[in-house]
């Protein structure tokens, strides 16, 4: 601070020098008016030195003021900051846990619907399966299409499987438990025709002939027809009834007259006679 102030000090020697011309000392010194000049003039550079310094005080002082409230208002708004990261830091971490939790959900939905994906699948293959087991398939039967549950159809070549190895009774149950679980069945008058030769074979005339009968009755369209009414003439004529037996031949050559059973019926009747 103190160079400003010799400048001062010089520059003001220097108007006092052009103002007042140099004279001997003599002279210089006897002058009162210029000795008063020269130190009210000292005196007022002094009072501008002491007006700038105590402006710059002032002015540093403002500038401490300044800072210190600068400083403050920064470190406050530091703190203000570093609560604020703090504060965005644990939300982050919630938002993080609360993801990885979401995650581990959608981990486990995946997996529970991946099970319920293959147990719907393994209950739809076994679903088909099941109503393939079902489904009515083609089948020719007595030179007849016709459409069999296969159930249906198993059971009835079971019972045809019995009748030719000759186990007649085993037939005749399952025929008659044929006719009992599918009455509906297109294979129906065809079981019972099987089932009269069944009885027939076992010798169990009469329900031959009772079933002979029935069948003939309910189905006398039947390609098996005609074979029905000779077979029950056969059975009849085992029980020696003669004149049943001659009724039947006559019924069968009236009804199919050209049919291979009526030519071996004609045979039979001409035996009789």
């Amino acid at each position: 601070m103190r160079a400003p102030s010799v400048v001062r000090a010089l520059a003001a020697g220097l108007v006092l020098a052009c103002l007042f011309p140099v004279r001997p000392a003599h002279a210089l010194f006897g002058d009162e008016e210029a000795r008063k000049a020269i130190i009210d003039l000292r005196a007022r550079v002094a009072q501008v030195d002491d007006a700038q310094r105590a402006r710059h005080a002032e002015a540093m002082a403002a500038q401490t003021r300044l800072s210190e409230q600068l400083g403050e208002r920064m470190t406050e708004q530091l703190g203000v900051l570093r609560r604020s990261l703090l504060e965005l830091n644990n939300q982050l971490e919630a938002l993080r846990a609360e993801n990885a939790q979401l995650r581990g959900r959608n981990e486990e939905t995946r997996h529970v619907l991946g099970d319920l994906q293959k147990s719907q699948q393994d209950v739809g293959q076994t679903l088909d399966d099941r109503l393939r087991k079902l489904e009515p398939v083609k089948t020719t039967v007595e030179g007849r299409e016709v459409l069999v549950a296969p159930e249906e159809r198993r059971a009835f070549d079971e019972a045809m499987v019995a009748i030719r190895g000759g186990d007649f009774e085993r037939s005749v149950q399952m025929l008659s438990g044929f006719q009992r679980r599918y009455p509906a069945s297109p294979l129906i008058d065809t079981a019972r025709f099987w089932l009269g030769n069944a009885y027939y074979g076992k010798r169990d005339y009469g329900s031959a002939i009772a079933s002979f009968r029935d069948f003939v009755a309910d189905a006398p369209s039947h390609p098996r027809a005609p074979e029905a009414m000779l077979a029950m003439a056969n059975s009849q004529a085992e029980t020696k009834d003669a004149k049943a037996t001659r009724k039947t031949l006559e019924d069968l050559i009236k009804a199919y007259p050209k049919s291979e059973a009526a030519q071996a019926g004609r045979q039979r009747l001409a035996a009789l006679k």
